[in-house]
């Protein structure tokens, strides 16, 4: 998987860094740090937007109970029945078949 900085991430939205950080805060994207360094995954960012639908999905998966690292597994984890990954399918603006799974996720 491909990470970007959050100034790499600020530079292809065209926003300040600080937008960026107010994005992970607010769970509009997911972060993890790697050597001391926050870092986004670059599938996250497509065409200059947030992926459509990512925001949603991230909500449903912490009213779940998910925990940001379980979250972003899940996001990334093969689901045959997809066929793919979630994420996969969010950029391929399959968002609504996405959440359905994230919501029989947690029960």
């Amino acid at each position: 998987m491909d990470w970007l900085t959050l100034p790499d991430v600020a530079e292809q939205l065209r926003v300040p860094v600080t937008k960026v950080r107010q994005m992970v805060n607010e769970r509009i994207v997911l972060a993890r740090r790697q050597d001391g360094v926050l870092r986004i995954p670059a599938e996250f960012i497509q065409g200059g937007a947030v992926v459509k639908g990512l925001p949603g999905l991230l909500t449903v998966l912490a009213d779940a109970g998910f925990t940001d690292d379980e979250a972003m597994d899940w996001i990334f984890r093969e689901d045959p029945s997809l066929p793919g990954t979630p994420m996969r399918a969010l950029a391929e603006n399959r968002g609504r078949e996405v959440k359905r799974r994230a919501q029989a996720a947690a029960y």
